[in-house]
């Protein structure tokens, strides 16, 4: 049985989507301010903010539990604002081997579309596809687009 799985959803949001990625590249911890019900706190642990190796450790609460993920910023490209974590550390590795994230905005256009993808590889065949973390992921997103928009 194949554990791997790549999950992609789209947003559409109103607000700056060069906003949007400067934030995620730069100023992930400014997150738990624009959704602190969903983000704690988001701290440096090494590096610099905003540069590939960098390693940032974050508090979430996801299906009403608190948890913790600690990655490391494997990709950046500025020309498609896109920005890719790689899990090292955490709730996730409970149960998947592996985790990335990357987030995309593309600023083409009247509207800003950001783009979450995830890619893992489950522990094992009983580890339900992330669908909920994805959710958490719209609703942070949607956060920090309310946040722009006051």
């Amino acid at each position: 049985m194949d554990r791997s799985g790549k999950m992609v959803r789209e947003v559409e949001i109103k607000s700056d989507g060069d906003v949007f990625h400067q934030i995620f590249r730069y100023r992930p911890h400014h997150i738990s301010t624009m959704s602190p019900g969903n983000i704690q706190n988001v701290d440096l642990h090494e590096g610099d903010w905003g540069t590939v190796g960098s390693v940032i450790f974050w508090n979430y609460t996801h299906d009403g539990k608190e948890k913790t993920a600690k990655e490391i910023i494997e990709a950046i490209d500025e020309e498609k604002k896109l920005v890719t974590f790689k899990v090292v550390e955490g709730d996730l590795l409970q149960l998947y081997k592996t985790f990335v994230i990357t987030v995309h905005v593309d600023t083409k256009g009247e509207n800003n579309l950001v783009t979450w993808t995830f890619e893992y590889e489950k522990l094992s065949g009983d580890v339900e596809d992330p669908n909920t973390l994805m959710d958490f992921c719209i609703t942070v997103t949607k956060d920090i687009e309310t946040h722009h928009l006051k």
